[in-house]
């Protein structure tokens, strides 16, 4: 075998390279997925009167397909209509998200379309967070988005965090993809602002949503079990990407949650 192919490409972008084996995501054996309806597996059904109902089916979320691919524990801190502020100001605490008995190495936040979209809640920037204290982050998406963060920093300190970016309608869709790219650049401060995090841009790389891709992978207004399990394989193979781009971020990653480290090896 040649090991190089295991290794970043020139000019390799993200999603260039699909791995069905979950790739170098692997490597991280506890992983939780914070997120709304698109992580939870939801189903839209049809109700006798007509009327939509909505079903999160865990086991065919695109966190539980990596989870099968990897080998991985993989939590699903969702739920269908989460907000990040219902997270930090209920639903997590009453659900016991931060305890430390199911803290994990990597952390997934794919949250947005409900604070951003459908409840039009404030943007809000960076300026909006207390890096000290998280309990002072003002109350915008921005402020709680932060809290989670800083929230689990504080039960694992060096697990890894991935901010997950919401892709491209249809090219008509000017003015919702346009609000999309705005959400994506706040994301970016983010990582800017945290240490151990990245971005996994589906603004930028993954396929549009548009008629011909929700044909085959959408179930009304939510994806059908194609569609969650090609979106496991866009995350997982865009965290293998990120790995492979920056070894040295993740070769201590065994060491996540015990006492031990490696204070020697700089290469």
């Amino acid at each position: 075998m040649d090991f190089r192919d295991y290794m970043l490409k020139d000019g390799e972008k993200p999603l260039d390279k699909i791995v069905d084996d979950g790739g170098f995501t692997a490597i991280f054996r506890t992983i939780a997925v914070v997120g709304d309806s698109l992580s939870s597996g939801e189903f839209e059904g049809t109700k006798e009167d007509g009327g939509k109902s909505y079903h999160d089916m865990f086991e065919y979320s695109w966190g539980q397909f990596i989870a099968r691919a990897c080998g991985s524990k993989v939590y699903n801190f969702s739920r269908g209509g989460m907000t990040a502020s219902e997270y930090c100001e209920s639903w997590g605490e009453a659900n016991g998200v931060w305890d430390e008995s199911k803290k994990a190495q990597a952390y997934i936040i794919a949250l947005g379309v409900n604070d951003y979209f459908n409840q039009h809640q404030e943007l809000g920037s960076v300026a909006d967070i207390d890096l000290n204290d998280w309990r002072n982050n003002k109350k915008t998406i921005v402020g709680y988005y932060a809290t989670i963060i800083q929230r689990y920093k504080e039960i694992q300190p060096d697990a890894k965090f991935f901010f997950v970016s919401m892709p491209k309608a249809e090219e008509s869709a000017e003015e919702r993809n346009e609000q999309a790219k705005t959400y994506r650049d706040m994301l970016q401060t983010l990582v800017s602002t945290f240490d151990n995090s990245y971005l996994i841009d589906l603004y930028e790389y993954a396929p549009n949503y548009d008629e011909e891709y929700s044909r085959f992978f959408r179930l009304g207004g939510h994806l059908n079990p194609m569609g969650y399990l090609l979106t496991a394989k866009m995350i997982s193979s865009y965290i293998d990407w990120i790995i492979r781009a920056n070894p040295r971020d993740f070769k201590q990653v065994g060491f996540i949650g015990t006492p031990y480290k490696n204070t020697v090896d700089k290469r």
